[in-house]
């Protein structure tokens, strides 16, 4: 059961995901723009439409609330209630009509995750979930699976090129005892850990709005997202986070990536 409060947001984002969803699609049938920005990552157009549209509908909405974004920065982030938007996750895959790309809208309370959706037009996937109780993929509930032994478990891993040679060497002790890993999925790959499909996920180089969604739809699925350090998520987290499923495979990889 979730209160009022919960339930109000939570299908307020999936309007919100639905409005960028409309974007979106409309994008991918046409020509995109590419600019490369100082991280010498991409963004286009679509971007910068997707985010602003939907700040304009939170601020009419809820104009208390905070808001965190990729493109347009931060805004009243000290609020009790702040809405942590990437309007175009996986822009790369999107400029090459790769389907993994989509819109991550979390919400976060007193600076932790709360609510996610997490929502992929090429595939007409959506995952939506609140932490610690409930996470649905098209409607359906969903849950991790357990795997306790590393060397039985499916590792997912965005891009090891966002690593530094140190993060890179960490991400080497986990991998080669992995049973194997998969590259490439950008956040779709923490949707299919909430489904119970992976069973790790460990990655470097993100940013807050790459993991608050996903992190609040893995707690509701039943699994853990931390910092490697083991330290929970907040929206001052740093850019290493690492998803189980179980718990026992959970501390293996913190005490690898330590």
């Amino acid at each position: 059961m979730t209160d009022a409060l919960t339930s109000e947001l939570t299908r307020f984002a999936e309007h919100l995901a639905d409005e960028a969803r409309l974007l979106l699609a409309r994008a991918a049938a046409e020509p995109t723009s590419v600019d490369v920005k100082a991280d010498n990552s991409f963004v286009t157009a679509t971007d910068r439409a997707i985010e602003a549209r939907l700040r304009e509908l939170i601020g009419a909405a809820y104009p208390d609330h905070g808001i965190v974004g990729e493109e347009y920065g931060s805004s009243n982030a000290d609020a009790e209630v702040v809405w942590v938007l990437d309007p175009l996750d996986g822009t790369a895959p999107f400029i090459a009509g790769i389907p993994v790309y989509g819109t991550l809208i979390g919400v976060g309370r007193h600076g932790r995750p709360w609510i996610g959706v997490l929502d992929y037009p090429a595939t007409d996937d959506r995952w939506v979930g609140v932490s610690g109780t409930f996470a649905e993929r098209n409607g359906a509930k969903v849950a991790v699976r357990r795997c306790a032994d590393l060397a039985s478990a499916l590792l997912t891993c965005s891009n090891p090129d966002f690593f530094g040679p140190a993060d890179h060497a960490a991400l080497t002790r986990v991998r080669e005892r992995a049973r194997y890993t998969l590259y490439g999925g950008s956040s779709f790959a923490f949707g299919a850990l909430a489904s119970g499909r992976t069973d790790l996920a460990v990655d470097s180089g993100l940013k807050v709005y790459d993991v608050f969604a996903p992190a609040a739809v893995i707690s509701g699925a039943g699994g853990v997202v931390t910092e490697w350090s083991g330290a929970e998520l907040t929206l001052a987290s740093g850019t290493r986070v690492v998803a189980a499923g179980d718990p026992e495979l959970h501390a293996t990889a913190l005490a690898l990536l330590a």
